[in-house]
């Protein structure tokens, strides 16, 4: 039995003078939910349950400590007549950080209904909670109990609203709260940042993050992984190399959260070099710093590194997750390696207990589509636990045209179907389709469909190519000419064309 520490003599003439101060020491010495339980039934015979600061310490541990409890922290609060806002908010701080943040909702409810006036401290909580959830409809409340509050000018319950709302998709609410707002710190421009990048406003985000240094805040780790994130997605690798260069200027450390955004971002350029270098060089990786390699190497040629690269990973007692085994699957398609997909993606649920996706079955059937094996990769698609999506279909029709001489249970025709089942007014299906005609020698069908096409004035989007200069992106869409310039680059063309003629002379 758990036996409470009795103080000496010198504690009691100073720091023990109170049953109270007893109380709070032995609740900071506390490590486990019994021993809590123990001090709790000493404040009980003491008389000192009505004591507000003893039981917001009681709900501290109940709702922090690794021995949480959410049910005791509830019941205390229950059973006290007047339990103060900070009590609350570390119950709602507790589930915020639990795998039932939206309880935290309910315990903000109770709060109200026991007639409790939040805080500033209550709401950066119970937002990052709405957030996860998310709950948009909950979310909108607690703004509006912000406001009648006179809290939307505190810029942490401000940071909190930009998160909530870029989490929850509604990204010009986000900016609307951000814009608005009267002080901002460094977490208000990471808060922003990140919204437009979760919510593929890129050009935005990479915009707000000018603005942040011209109105002198230094970025920080959080900053340049956001904006490497950024990077990654436009295909901008010239502002990806600035980032790492800032930082190696600034001397920040390359944590791994750091070095796994620089690895991907590199990896999703094509930069595959200065990706593995710097994998190489980082101290600390996770399985997602794995993961961006072995997947940035499978896409850009490198089949057989990336495999090569898996058992390492293993070896390093690092599990791997869903993101790795695509990587491994887009290797095996890649390198040919029928067999060894197909092990692969036995280990991946059989061995590694992750369930396969629906990415995972169309990695699958791009292994068997790409080696020629078009019944066996229809089979295997039928034999999803769920309907196949059309990318899989398509994965699948393009192995087709590709290896049409091999189709001779007329996988394409049943695939082109379904495709057309599940996406019938997609217009790239039906040019796809059509392609699938006339490669397969299908001439007259191919027209006809070309003709509903036209009949149905159904356009395929245009296609779109993209070029970096000097840090900017320039698109070029297929027919149109955005560029109100276009006129000097095809007098450039003709002169290199002119040119490269005399030169072949």
């Amino acid at each position: 039995m758990f036996r409470l520490p009795i103080p000496t003599a010198n504690y009691c003439n100073s720091n023990f003078g109170s049953k109270k101060h007893q109380c709070l020491f032995l609740l900071n010495l506390c490590v486990s939910f019994k021993h809590l339980s123990q001090i709790h039934a000493q404040i009980q015979v003491s008389g000192l349950h009505r004591d507000p600061f003893l039981l917001t310490q009681l709900i501290r541990f109940c709702a922090l400590s690794p021995s949480k409890n959410f049910n005791y922290a509830r019941t205390l609060l229950d059973h006290s007549e007047a339990p103060p806002p900070s009590s609350w908010n570390f119950l709602i701080r507790g589930y915020a950080s639990s795998d039932s943040p939206r309880e935290a909702i309910w315990a903000f409810r109770a709060m109200l209904g026991r007639g409790i006036i939040p805080n500033k401290l209550t709401f950066p909580f119970l937002l990052k909670s709405c957030a996860m959830v998310p709950a948009l409809k909950e979310g909108r409340q607690v703004h509006v109990d912000v406001v009648k509050l006179g809290l939307d000018c505190d810029v942490y319950v401000q940071n909190n609203l930009v998160h909530f709302y870029g989490a929850c998709k509604k990204i010009k609410d986000a900016l609307r709260v951000f814009d608005e707002m009267s002080d901002r710190t460094v977490v208000s421009w990471n808060a922003v940042l990140t919204a437009c990048v979760y919510n593929l406003r890129l050009n935005d985000g990479i915009e707000y993050f000018v603005k942040m240094r011209d109105c002198g805040f230094e970025p920080d780790e959080t900053t340049m992984v956001v904006v490497l994130n950024a990077s990654s997605e436009l295909g901008n690798l010239s502002l990806g190399r600035w980032v790492h260069s800032y930082v190696i200027v600034r001397g920040l450390l390359l944590n791994c959260q750091f070095g796994t955004a620089l690895v991907d971002m590199y990896a999703k350029s094509g930069a595959l070099g200065y990706a593995r270098l710097v994998f190489d060089r980082m101290e600390e990786r996770n399985v997602w710093t794995w993961s961006a390699m072995i997947l940035g190497l499978a896409q850009h040629g490198s089949a057989n590194e990336a495999l090569e690269l898996f058992p390492k990973m293993l070896n390093s007692s690092i599990r791997p997750n869903y993101v790795t085994f695509l990587g491994v699957l887009c290797a095996c398609s890649h390198a040919g390696l029928v067999d060894d997909g197909y092990r692969y993606f036995h280990d991946m649920e059989h061995v590694y207990g992750i369930t396969p996706m629906m990415i995972h079955y169309g990695a699958m059937a791009d292994i068997l589509g790409r080696s020629g094996r078009l019944n066996e990769a229809y089979n295997f698609m039928k034999s999803m636990p769920f309907e196949p999506d059309p990318i899989v279909c398509r994965t699948l029709l393009s192995a087709c045209s590709t290896h049409g001489v091999n189709d001779e249970q007329g996988v394409g025709n049943k695939v082109r179907d379904k495709l057309l089942e599940l996406e019938p007014s997609r217009s790239g299906n039906f040019v796809m389709v059509a392609n699938f005609f006339a490669e397969t020698g299908m001439w007259d069908k191919a027209a006809n469909l070309r003709k509903v096409m036209k009949e149905k004035r159904m356009k395929k989007r245009a296609g779109e190519s993209s070029v970096e200069l000097g840090g900017s992106i320039h698109k070029f869409f297929s027919g149109h000419d955005s560029q109100s310039d276009h006129e000097d680059i095809y007098r450039i063309l003709d002169i290199l064309r002119l040119h490269m003629k005399l030169v072949d002379m």
